[in-house]
């Protein structure tokens, strides 16, 4: 599994201290983002080349909360997933490239 190490900021708190729920989806784009590139794939070139992923269907399922200045290393916090569809700007469908396609079976597992 690929992770990376996100800075929560006070900005990204509640007063209380909690990391605000919306911006688990902020650190899911980053993360995503992240991934792809770790896998030699930016998300520029997939635009450069007529292939958009917008968000689809976003879920974000808490567990506990996260506190600001608090390492959680092995304790789960939250969970979530996106679903995101092939389109081009126009937002019709395509068909993903097949060196791209090769290039994410290969590293993703789903």
């Amino acid at each position: 599994m690929n992770s990376i190490d996100i800075g929560v900021s006070y900005a990204d708190t509640y007063q209380m201290g909690m990391v605000y729920y919306a911006n688990y989806l902020t650190f899911f784009e980053r993360d995503r983002t992240e991934l792809l590139r770790s896998i030699g794939l930016e998300y520029k070139t997939t635009e450069e080349r007529g292939v958009y992923l917008p968000v689809l269907h976003a879920e974000c399922k808490y567990i506990s909360p996260a506190k600001y200045e608090v390492k959680c290393d092995e304790k789960l916090l939250v969970t979530g997933k996106t679903k995101r569809p092939f389109v081009n700007k126009m937002l019709k469908s395509v068909h993903l490239p097949k060196d791209i396609k090769e290039l994410m079976e290969k590293n993703l597992e789903e």
